[in-house]
């Protein structure tokens, strides 16, 4: 335990009746813990609800406010500016590691013992660096300043998951398509879950044509549903048109259907963090249109949504730093395949995410040994300074989203969930960029016929 907190050992949850665990997936939890952490502080920051419950309940608030120099009522502590300063300390904290920990290639090194122990330090650390960035001089031209890095950041970070997305369709289809030449089996699951893509997306649309548009007003919502829509269908014909299947014979329905599905999931999740609409009915009454009744039923409760809301919006992220920061995945977005004799046919569960293992030989040694199996002496699993780089990222892009993009100043948790124009558009933008790449992907063979492409 002791070794797992201050030593350059791994880390083995300190408990004998844990499962045994690979060194880099404990060194990505315990990162990934790390960002739990400060992702919760920030939420809490931005809760209105929270300041009001600590100013009724702490008894000397606003003297202990005083005495640490937070302001009356520790105003200082909370809002998109507190948010900002911690995630700027977390920020640091992961691009020092990333710097720390380039051209790594084993878990032998010094700087390798420094990435995957050291717990204890490295959380205060982390704590030293989020403090630190509220005694920044000159606080104003800091927090306009780092608007814009994190405005960035955040932006490079959708598009790292948009890529991965694309990259997953690809290599789902090539995967089973390679299956059909020893089982003909493979051709039905693909006909299968093909069928499956597009009735969820085809049915996606059409509820939301029904419970967010009215027969009369709702424009917005039906042009947008039309135009997504659209790009479903237009999509679909690319990638089964003669000239794309002979530049790529693996390309087919399953990689349209996987972003076809996504194109629905954006434009509902846009449409749901659009600001209500509302007018007068006959009566004189506020009547909220295009929005589901069950919707405005749901946000009455405003603490049920904020918590399920941010648990999703946590998972989400963590799902895009922990599956981007494979080997298979950081080659993908540097523009390298595995040639196509080489896939598996098997489907493409996120690699280096392993739910529980087989005895390999090194495991066998190992269990009556530490809890701990060493996977990574001969050769790292993930690229540890690229792993640092996208939580990096991941940090602008929590803060931007925490604080509601460019509507930072009314910004607090409660509302976030009912309604946006930043986020509402951010989504939009990131639905039609999705659609660009995997366009890009099916019509850049035509365009350089003289390169080679092996998506």
């Amino acid at each position: 335990g002791l070794a797992c907190c201050c030593g350059s050992a791994g880390c083995s949850l300190c408990c004998d009746c844990c499962p045994r665990i690979r060194q880099s997936l404990s060194t990505r939890f315990m990162y990934a813990l790390y960002f739990i952490l400060v992702v919760v502080l920030c939420c809490i920051m931005m809760s209105t609800t929270v300041a009001h419950k600590m100013k009724e309940h702490i008894p000397f608030f606003e003297d202990m406010c005083k005495g640490i120099k937070a302001g009356d009522t520790c105003e200082k502590l909370v809002g998109y500016s507190a948010v900002y300063r911690v995630c700027f300390g977390m920020a640091c904290f992961f691009f020092i590691f990333c710097l720390l920990t380039l051209k790594i290639n084993n878990s032998k090194s010094c700087r390798a013992h420094i990435h995957n122990g050291f717990w204890f330090f490295k959380l205060l650390l982390l704590g030293a660096m989020c403090s630190g960035a509220f005694f920044i001089p000159d606080q104003d031209t800091f927090l306009n300043a780092w608007r814009y890095v994190g405005a960035v950041g955040g932006f490079l970070f959708i598009g790292i998951q948009l890529l991965l997305l694309v990259e997953f369709a690809h290599k789902w289809n090539k995967n089973w398509t390679a299956g059909t030449a020893s089982n003909k089996l493979w051709y039905a699951s693909l006909a299968l879950v093909t069928l499956i893509m597009y009735s969820i997306a085809t049915g996606g649309l059409v509820l939301m044509a029904v419970f967010y548009t009215q027969k009369d007003g709702c424009m917005e919502n039906k042009i947008l549903l039309g135009v997504n829509g659209g790009l479903c269908v237009l999509i679909s014909l690319v990638a089964i048109s003669p000239c794309v299947q002979n530049r790529q014979p693996h390309s087919g329905l399953l990689q349209s259907g996987v972003i076809s599905c996504y194109v629905t999931y954006l434009t509902f999740s846009a449409l749901s963090s659009k600001p209500a609409e509302v007018v007068l009915d006959e009566h004189g009454k506020n009547v909220t249109i295009c929005v589901p009744d069950f919707g405005q039923d749901l946000y009455r409760d405003e603490n049920l949504v904020t918590i399920l809301g941010t648990s999703l919006l946590i998972g989400c992220i963590l799902y895009s730093c922990l599956t981007s920061t494979t080997r298979s995945s950081s080659d993908a977005l540097q523009g390298r395949y595995a040639a196509p004799e080489l896939e598996v046919s098997s489907f493409p569960f996120p690699p280096g995410l392993p739910l529980c293992f087989t005895d390999t030989e090194e495991q066998q040694q190992g269990k009556e040994g530490p809890r701990v199996i060493y996977d990574e002496k001969k050769g790292t699993v993930y690229i540890y300074s690229y792993f640092h780089f996208v939580f990096f990222l991941a940090s602008l892009y929590v803060m931007m989203t925490v604080t509601n993009w460019f509507n930072y100043e009314s910004a607090n948790i409660e509302s976030f969930f009912s309604g946006s124009w930043s986020i509402f558009w951010v989504k939009m933008a990131s639905c039609w960029i999705c659609v660009l790449l995997y366009l890009c992907t099916l019509v850049a063979p035509l365009c350089c016929p003289t390169r080679e492409f092996s998506v």
